[in-house]
């Protein structure tokens, strides 16, 4: 299997928008959408992000990227080339006797870098003799219409023989999308990237925006809320049928239902589908209709906050203790299963070890941590 490497150039000085790498847009770090991304097409071996900033490090590592060296002020200036900060990336790898097959540039200003066109750019090169594939969308005018405007201030086509051309008579043209590129390793090429030895990863113009200006940010932030928009009205139209719900059914803690837990934000749990469904297991009854659940996921995690264990035949489920949280059972969609006595108190003890952790990244959720610490040692688990 081939190995890749990701690689997000991301400095801390800005001056058109200040610290732009890790303003704030829509509820996350600029950044974070990138490494986001990056991570969830699972295509990398390794997300580096290559900076000079000590913050920027810190919020990269929170999360998920690696940060193994400081950049170079040399290296950090507006006059330095993408070109030349990857090639101190790929000799720090070098270096360090990092093996891989690929690597792909992604820039940190992306928030709208959807993973599907990342899988496609790796596949098209991957199965080409092509050196790189990089994402480009079309000109939204034809280019052989256009003009300058001269230092009379008066009109100056570039190719006036087109003035008469009708629009659907040119061939179309394209420009650099600005989300990611990819490069095989140890192959090289003596064109220039926007030549014959690249691959063009088409992406609709609804998903393009540089951000260089603040009145860049703006529209890219209306973009991107127009484009989720349907998904979180969806679910807030799905949480007043939920909240109407008449029958209440007998629930037991053990037992895992597949729950409508919505269209979350951040590095909240999500759930699936029309129904926003997920599974998660009820850890602690609170009353007929509330209880202390654990969103579930399919993925086998290793660490601190996570469970991993079996309750239907070979399937292994994780139990996201990171996730914890109140539930109300009318957000239940139907029984799944439930795990045994012995896995239960397995997970006790491990809950118990999670909450003895002192430095937990959970995000602006430390009352509710607060609050199943109070509920987990009222029904009797010693947890200090």
């Amino acid at each position: 299997m081939s190995s890749c490497i990701a690689i997000i150039p991301a400095r801390g000085g800005s001056k058109r928008i200040p610290r732009k790498n890790i303003k704030d847009f829509l509820g996350l770090p600029l950044i974070a959408y990138s490494i986001k991304t990056a991570l969830d097409s699972k295509l990398f071996s390794k997300v580096v992000v290559s900076t000079d900033d000590e913050e920027i490090t810190k919020i990269s590592k929170e999360y998920g990227a690696e940060v193994p060296f400081i950049r170079p002020k040399n290296l950090s200036d507006d006059f330095t080339d993408t070109a030349d900060v990857v090639n101190h990336t790929l000799d720090y790898l070098k270096d360090n006797n990092i093996q891989y097959d690929y690597y792909c540039t992604i820039y940190a200003t992306a928030p709208l870098l959807d993973k599907r066109y990342l899988i496609e750019g790796f596949e098209a090169l991957q199965n080409s003799e092509a050196v790189n594939s990089f994402s480009v969308t079309s000109m939204p005018f034809p280019i052989q219409r256009t003009f300058k405007i001269g230092k009379n201030k008066r009109c100056e086509m570039f190719t006036p023989e087109h003035f008469n051309t009708r629009s659907q008579d040119l061939e179309e043209a394209y420009q650099d999308a600005g989300q990611f590129y990819w490069t095989k390793n140890k192959k090289k090429s003596d064109e220039i990237f926007f030549g014959q030895d690249s691959i063009p990863i088409v992406l609709p113009r609804h998903l393009v925006q540089d951000i260089d200006t603040l009145e860049d940010w703006k529209r890219a932030e209306i973009m991107y809320q127009s484009i989720y928009k349907d998904k979180f009205d969806q679910w807030n139209n799905l949480k007043k049928i939920l909240n109407n719900k008449k029958k209440i059914i007998t629930f037991y803690q053990g037992n895992i239902y597949f729950m409508s837990i919505g269209q979350n934000i951040g590095d909240e749990s999500y759930g699936k589908d029309n129904m926003f469904l997920r599974p998660v297991l009820v850890y602690r009854k609170l009353s007929k209709t509330t209880f202390i659940g654990i969103p579930l996921t399919s993925s086998k995690k290793e660490g601190s906050y996570y469970f991993s264990f079996n309750y239907k035949k070979d399937t292994t489920s994780t139990a996201m203790l990171n996730q914890m949280r109140m539930f109300d059972i009318r957000r239940s969609e139907y029984l799944s299963g439930k795990i045994n006595k012995n896995t239960y108190k397995n997970l006790e003890i491990k809950i118990k070890e999670f909450m003895n952790i002192t430095s937990l990244h959970t995000q602006g959720r430390m009352p509710t941590r607060a609050k199943c610490k109070q509920i987990i040692a009222k029904e009797g688990t010693n947890v200090k």
